[in-house]
């Protein structure tokens, strides 16, 4: 089964692509984030069709509790406006997920410009990861 990971932003979506029974993720570009999560869910759709996914796992930042946020909240609507469109949908939560993916490439001497880059679809990639071991 083939799984597409969501790290959903304000400004950027981070996608990454993953082989479930590998447990191996791999980022894509990210994408810029419309404004309209209506927008928003239909490319992910499209990406989602593009890379044969059967699933969608999308990141949900909880609170340090566990409990929903305001933007936790925002990505369950996402996720809503895309199961719509007739995918399955799973959550998971991302808490600290870009915190990891800054350090690891960090430690791999990226600039700060390519880790702004690449911070988004790293971050999707720890999602699938925890998806995996949950």
């Amino acid at each position: 089964m083939r799984a597409l990971g969501v790290d959903f932003g304000g400004k950027r979506i981070g996608i990454a692509v993953a082989e479930v029974e590998a447990r191996v993720a791999s980022p894509r570009a990210a994408i810029s984030a419309s404004g309209a999560l209506r927008r928003d869910a239909a490319l992910i759709s499209e990406i989602c069709k593009k890379e044969q996914a059967e699933i969608i796992v999308v990141g949900e930042p909880l609170g340090a509790e566990g409990e929903p946020t305001k933007m936790s909240k925002i990505c369950r609507k996402l996720g809503d406006e895309i199961a719509q469109l007739g995918h399955e949908v799973r959550f998971v939560d991302e808490s600290m997920t870009s915190v990891g993916a800054t350090a690891d490439l960090r430690l791999q001497d990226w600039t700060a410009a390519q880790r702004r880059r690449h911070i988004d679809s790293e971050a999707a990639c720890r999602i699938l990861e925890r998806f995996f071991d949950a």
